[in-house]
């Protein structure tokens, strides 16, 4: 790793924080050059920090000069869709040209499973099912996509990231259940997760890793392998303390629909689907290339940031 520059872009968001807190123990001679418009925790190890915007093409003027890598984990999933488009596909097009002008050897964008837009899906591989965004986050980061692989780049869409700092999904979660105190439609509904740790030691994998990563391109799935059943999920949620223990009542799906419709909350029916019905990817790929053990599962996680999602689950996202 002496002598070795690495750029990242979000930084100081959920995804950039676990995998600046990864490098800085799997790498400690290593000093990231981060694109952060806030300052950086102390945990994070030692970084040498550009005060830049992805908002601001301006503001990237090389970002990326001298760089060998360039882990590009920015994004904005907000409702603002002129943001959308100016932070992630306008944004990262403009990241991308800096990484080209630069010479950047590797180049890793995290982007989102959303991208394929409504269910249900059960296990397709990349490549047998056509994105279909539906949200401007969902488009634009699709948009930013094509940036990254014109730019010879590797794409890794990730599935619902869990752990410190998600701020999204068990979030959505408790507000869901809150609204619909039942087991939704038995409970079946497959969906691919990522612990946020897990999620970050494969990014560094093909980021720094050599062998089979230091070519790989184009599209893969990022998440654990094994999808997770909305039933355990809950369940171990609601045995860690995070949730309230789910009712023996099961409700079908026309009835769970019904009641998130007339009862006040902030997640919509698409997300509701998202997180409750079939929502899968395989994701071997990843892994076999990356070289490395995905790990017991997100479940397995859950543990060690149960105390911080029984401070934070059902606080809306910002």
């Amino acid at each position: 790793m002496t002598g070795r520059q690495v750029v990242v872009t979000g930084a100081t968001g959920f995804v950039g924080s676990a995998v600046l807190r990864h490098l800085a123990e799997r790498y400690p001679r290593l000093v990231p050059r981060v694109l952060s418009r806030t300052p950086v925790p102390a945990e994070a190890g030692a970084v040498h920090r550009v005060g830049a915007d992805l908002a601001d093409p301006a503001s990237l003027r090389g970002m990326c000069d001298g760089a060998d890598v360039l882990l590009s984990l920015a994004s904005y999933v907000g409702p603002d869709a002129g943001r959308c488009e100016a932070v992630n596909s306008v944004g990262t097009a403009a990241l991308m040209a800096q990484a080209r002008r630069a010479g950047v050897r590797r180049i890793v964008h995290l982007s989102t499973c959303a991208v394929y837009g409504p269910g249900p899906h059960r296990g397709p591989e990349v490549g047998e099912l056509t994105p279909s965004p539906v949200s401007a986050a969902s488009g634009s980061r699709l948009a930013g996509e094509a940036s990254v692989l014109a730019s010879g780049g590797l794409v890794l869409r990730a599935g619902l990231v869990l752990g410190r700092g998600d701020r999204w999904v068990v979030p959505a979660l408790a507000d869901a259940f809150r609204r619909v105190p039942a087991q939704w439609d038995g409970g079946a509904g497959l969906a691919s997760f990522v612990d946020v740790d897990d999620l970050a030691r494969l990014l560094a994998a093909f980021a720094l890793g050599d062998g089979a990563t230091s070519g790989t391109t184009g599209v893969l799935h990022a998440h654990h392998p094994e999808p997770v059943r909305n039933r355990d999920l809950m369940h171990a949620l609601a045995g860690h303390g995070v949730l309230p223990e789910k009712p023996a009542t099961d409700w079908p799906w026309s009835r769970c629909l019904e009641a998130l419709a007339t009862t006040p909350g902030w997640v919509s029916e698409r997300q509701f689907t998202l997180l409750a019905r079939d929502h899968w990817y395989r994701a071997d790929a990843a892994w076999r290339l990356a070289g490395i053990d995905p790990g017991p599962g997100p479940l397995d996680r859950l543990g060690r940031t149960a105390p911080w999602y029984r401070e934070k689950a059902a606080v809306k996202p910002g």
